[in-house]
């Protein structure tokens, strides 16, 4: 049964940091594309950052340059280091496992808050 169990969020003031980690059981980690999503009430989940099994990344433009996405295979940990954090960064934060075509898996979600 795939698990995926986030960590790291928090309340922090603008322009602190945080880093999320997303520990993933039950799957073949290292095939895996990870990615973080985010969610504000009454609006769609958004995707923050995603790193491709080879290690590959992107981000939304609203975070490129201040988060950086990580992953540790040995670990089966995805990370998102978050610097210079806005109060709009402000969500619940999702922790996301694909593989192809297959349906994502998602994690709980850790809330991260901002305040200014």
């Amino acid at each position: 049964q795939v698990q995926l169990v986030e960590s790291g969020g928090g309340l922090v003031q603008a322009g602190g940091s945080l880093r999320l980690s997303c520990a993933a059981s039950g799957i073949a980690f290292t095939f895996y594309r990870m990615a973080w999503y985010r969610q504000v009430p009454g609006r769609q989940r958004e995707l923050v950052a995603a790193i491709t099994s080879g290690g590959s990344t992107n981000y939304a433009d609203s975070v490129r340059g201040r988060f950086t996405i990580s992953r540790d295979n040995g670990q089966n940990t995805v990370y998102l280091q978050m610097n210079g954090l806005k109060p709009e960064d402000a969500a619940v934060y999702y922790c996301n496992a694909q593989i192809g075509s297959n349906s994502p898996d998602w994690g709980q979600g850790t809330q991260v808050t901002v305040s200014s």
